[in-house]
Order: C-alpha cells, then structure tokens, then sequence
C-alpha cells in the first residue's frame, strides 16, 4: 500500500462536557483542504487542550493509520456509540494525519518521514485517556487500543514546510532501538503493576 496522507485534520481547543465534567479538548480534528503550514510546534490552526501528554516539540504532529478506521468503526455499532454503516470521519481519534502505509509495529523511533516540503521524525506512541473514550462514543475504546497497541504516533518536525492531503511519503530509517508498538505496550504493562 502507498504511504500516503489521506486526510490532513485540524481542530481548536474548545470546552466540552465529559461524564458531567467540563474539560477543554481538541481531539476533534477536522479535514482540511489545501497546503497547511507545518511548524515546530505543529500545523496551524491546530491546538491542544493538555500540553502536559499532547502537543510541545516531540509531540507535534500526530498520525494514526487509516488501516485501524474499519475495526474502529465496527467496535463502535457493536457498543451502539454509531450505526453499522456509519462512517467515522477522518480525525475522528484526534490525529492531525491520517496514513496509510505505516502501521505502528513498522514504525520506530527516530525513523523520518520525508514529504516533498517537510521532514518529520517519529518521537513516541500515543496514549489513550477518557478523552478518546468520549471521542469513540463508548468506555472501553482506550483498552481495545492498549489490548491491540493501535495507538497511532507523534511526530517531532524536523524540517518545517507544508503537509496536504493526498501527498505521498518516504520513510527514511532512524537507528531502529525502539520500536512504536513495544514503547506503547511497555508503558501499558508498567502502568498496570
């Protein structure tokens, strides 16, 4: 399959409530079209709510497989969060760039995504809070992304330029000691002890 940006989402921090609770949050990215400005700290007109798991210079840019969309979306009619043949819109896991072509057991720290007009370096693997639940509609959506280490990735900009749907990419390997899927499913067993 080509690597390739499907889809290029955007989204502001805005207040939403969640169980009750109101929280700022933007995981609710959305397509845009057209060449979008990519910077140190990220694409423009994007935000994030919490700077302390999201966002900075090693978390700039986030990227999740279009591969995963179609579990997403049968897991979500299986909890009645959405209908059997609704789709689940690009940036709907909060991603600023939807992929194809790079799943995360095939990802390792270090490695460069090179674009025609950017580079940009994969820093670590995403970690799911009760954002993402309220996101995919149902409780469990962050534990099926611990139990299948479909967690997506950031990305560090290394050379800043512009990203737009449809390009194409090349990856570039890094040193190749760390891998995306084993980062995640370390963290996760050390957070269950």
């Amino acid at each position: 399959m080509p690597r390739r940006i499907t889809s290029l989402n955007v989204a502001l921090a805005q207040p939403v409530e969640i169980k009750g609770r109101k929280v700022m949050t933007a995981i609710g990215k959305r397509p845009v079209e057209g060449p979008r400005p990519v910077r140190a700290l990220g694409l423009e007109g994007d935000e994030q709510a919490d700077l302390s798991v999201h966002g900075g210079l090693s978390k700039a840019v986030y990227a999740y497989p279009a591969e995963h969309y179609p579990f997403w979306q049968t897991v979500r009619a299986q909890a009645r969060a959405a209908l059997w043949d609704e789709a689940l819109p690009p940036g709907a896991l909060g991603e600023n760039l939807t992929i194809t072509g790079l799943l995360e057991k095939d990802a390792w720290v270090g490695d460069v995504l090179r674009f025609a007009d950017c580079e940009l370096a994969v820093s670590e693997p995403r970690f799911p809070c009760f954002k993402f639940n309220a996101a995919m509609g149902f409780d469990q959506a962050s534990k099926l992304m611990s139990a299948n280490a479909w967690c997506g990735f950031y990305l560090q900009v290394r050379v800043a330029g512009t990203l737009r749907a449809g390009e194409s990419f090349e990856v570039i390997p890094g040193p190749r000691d760390v891998g995306i899927t084993e980062l995640f499913r370390a963290r996760v067993a050390a957070q269950r002890r």
